[in-house]
């Protein structure tokens, strides 16, 4: 997607990444920088790394990095003070920032998964005082209702209207972190009714892609290969399937979204072809030229719902998008990253953690 030619200028304004240093975040930061854009990005670096932003920084500070058109912060953004000097002069904000990880982490961190309505609100407040000119909120597809994927191989695709916090059933989302996502959405068309505030939320389905870390399911599974797990250990039965979607792909829409929706309403970014779990490790070794001999499928382990896909209806209608990544091809640039850049001995030792941990 060239930003340019759809629209959105942002050459010479002021950007904000929340959680830039992140997987999703740092391709975003790339994104923008290429448009033209003076960005700044607010981390606390919990899972985001300095590094997922590869550019010769010199170095203010302890907190502080600067290269060119590209300034990083190192900070808390539940502290407001901190936030409040993010937001300060600042033309658009893509906030991305938030506890979260795959469904390991999710299922053993509730509480942590719950702040992130404390870090969302005081965002959305201190960026309203300042005069934003637009906010974009990723969001996810776990503020959809679990009932609505309770079925394996089921074909329905989640409408933007089935998460719906006004409306009776609809509001059911997938743990703490489904909720405060669904509550961070409500406030942003709090903001935009109260205060005429410009606002977009972008409802992320499973990404994918380099540098993404091993909580989730796709890096999970290369992870596996890279080391020759064998007996070769999935989670579930590997019927569970997915719409995974490349990270580029979801950087096109949050930028889509934020140059066309202004009504804090919901998009789905998501893929309507989906893959079981048992697909996408068939598709992993095809690729890496590697097969185990045994596979060990653990039911005690978290599995999130048994199937997720997304309706994109809106998105292309209202964006003008569609994923344009084929699996393969994502699958294919995911692993030649993971390759080069992780050790045998280290990945072997700290997996059974970083499959986890965030």
């Amino acid at each position: 997607m060239n930003l340019i030619k759809r629209g959105l200028t942002v050459k010479g304004k002021s950007v904000l990444v929340t959680g830039g240093a992140s997987f999703i975040g740092s391709h975003l930061v790339d994104t923008l920088l290429k448009a033209g854009a003076e960005v700044s990005v607010a981390d606390d670096f919990s899972s985001g790394k300095l590094e997922n932003l590869n550019y010769p920084f010199k170095k203010i500070n302890s907190s502080q990095w600067k290269n060119r058109s590209l300034t990083v912060f190192r900070g808390d953004l539940k502290n407001r003070s901190f936030t409040r000097r993010m937001v300060k002069d600042v033309d658009v904000v893509f906030h991305l920032a938030a506890l979260h990880g795959g469904r390991g982490y999710i299922d053993i961190h509730p509480a942590e998964c719950c702040s992130n309505m404390i870090l969302d609100q005081l965002v959305f407040e201190e960026a309203c005082k300042a005069g934003v000119e637009k906010l974009c909120f990723a969001s996810s597809a776990c503020v959809y209702p679990s009932y609505l994927q309770g079925e394996a191989g089921s074909s329905y695709l989640l409408k933007e209207a089935d998460a719906d916090p006004f409306k009776r059933d609809n509001a059911f989302a997938d743990l703490e972190y489904g909720w405060a996502k669904l509550m961070g959405e409500m406030a942003l068309k709090a903001y935009h009714r109260e205060y005429g505030m410009k606002t977009a939320a972008v409802r992320i389905f499973t990404a994918y892609g380099p540098r993404e870390n091993e909580t989730h399911a796709i890096v999970a599974l290369i992870a596996k290969a890279f080391i020759k797990m064998d007996p070769y250990v999935i989670w579930g039965n590997g019927e569970q399937d997915r719409n995974f979607t490349y990270v580029q792909d979801i950087v096109d829409a949050l930028v889509a979204a934020c140059q066309k929706i202004e009504d804090g309403s919901s998009v789905n970014a998501g893929r309507s072809d989906r893959l079981t779990i048992n697909q996408a490790i068939d598709l992993v070794f095809d690729l890496v030229g590697w097969k185990p001999k045994q596979i060990a499928r653990d039911t005690s382990k978290p599995q999130g719902v048994a199937s997720r896909a997304a309706d994109i209806t809106r998105a292309k209608d209202v964006l003008c998008w569609a994923p344009q990544v084929t699996y393969r091809e994502g699958f294919k640039k995911t692993i030649d990253w993971y390759f080069s850049n992780h050790r045998v001995d280290s990945v072997k030792s700290n997996l059974d953690r970083l499959l986890l941990e965030r």
